[in-house]
């Protein structure tokens, strides 16, 4: 059921690999109809999956719970008490894989900051991504033009190499219509809508880059240098999710479960680098 969101803001860099290498740069994943970045939902699912305790006392009720929401794995069949659990309780065998209860979509773009040396900070999006999580949202709300924004047009704008003239610029009342609720104390304040492609173009340049060389067993340099990127903190971001219709009984429970989890991890570790600190988020689950 589409309409069902969870919010994530950025409190450090995130990156979640591509599929493919180019050169020296290794980039994250990126829609292949916009180029834009996202978080592909088989990362959002396999976090929360194994953010599920499995090691308190009832170590079997915890992994039914688990394979409710999000499925069984190849080992789950070969741990014979809980394959004599699951068929008393579902009437079903654990000899195969089994689907949850839950989907999870990917993780799109709501707001991302960019540096402005007018304004500090600016949090940019475009009509794309607007009517993109307005429709999710289920949220009847009257769409932005290009270049409307919460600073007012009465001086020019700054950005990464373009200056956005007062005349080019139109004043944006109901902006925070735009800010989901559970996000609003987040201090996004100064909001600029951009053109689908300048707004790709200025999203690109925005990226974080870390600069990484290999070493090899002596600590000495072995290659050349090699690029990450990642999605700057303070991105706004968010994913659908729902419950499958092959539920049927069983949804409402999985529901509330899946609430109770997202609940329980209002700060979550997305992607990779988690080494370095990276990809660290502040949940917000959505309330309708």
């Amino acid at each position: 059921m589409l309409g069902q969101l969870v919010y994530l803001y950025l409190l450090s860099p995130l990156h979640t690999g591509g599929t493919t290498q180019e050169g020296n740069l290794l980039g994250i994943a990126r829609e292949s109809h916009t180029d834009l970045p996202y978080i592909p939902s088989s990362s959002i699912r396999g976090r929360l999956r194994s953010s599920i305790d499995t090691s308190g006392q009832d170590q079997i009720a915890q992994k039914l719970q688990k394979i409710q929401l999000f499925g069984s794995e190849i080992d789950d069949a070969k741990n014979e008490l809980l394959a004599e659990r699951y068929e008393a309780v579902t009437g079903k065998k654990l000899n195969q894989l089994v689907q949850g209860d839950i989907w999870i979509g990917d993780g799109s773009i709501l707001w991302l900051p960019v540096p402005s040396l007018s304004h500090g900070v600016v949090w940019i999006s475009s009509p794309l991504l607007l009517r993109r999580w307005a429709r999710l949202a289920r949220k009847d709300l009257e769409m932005s033009s290009d270049y409307s924004t919460s600073v007012g047009n009465q001086q020019p704008v700054y950005l990464k190499d373009a200056i956005l003239k007062p005349s080019d610029l139109k004043a944006w009342e109901s902006w925070k219509s735009f800010i989901p609720e559970g996000m609003q104390n987040q201090g996004i304040e100064r909001v600029l809508v951009l053109p689908d492609k300048h707004c790709a173009t200025l999203i690109q340049m925005s990226l974080w880059r870390q600069v990484k060389i290999k070493l090899d067993q002596h600590k000495t340099v072995d290659g050349g240098f090699r690029y990450e990127e990642a999605i700057p903190p303070d991105t706004l971001m968010y994913f659908p999710w729902g419950v499958i219709a092959q539920a049927n009984g069983t949804g409402p429970a999985s529901k509330s479960q899946f609430e109770a989890l997202m609940a329980d991890h209002a700060l979550l570790q997305i992607g990779g680098q988690e080494s370095l600190g990276r990809g660290f988020v502040e949940t917000c689950l959505a309330s309708h």
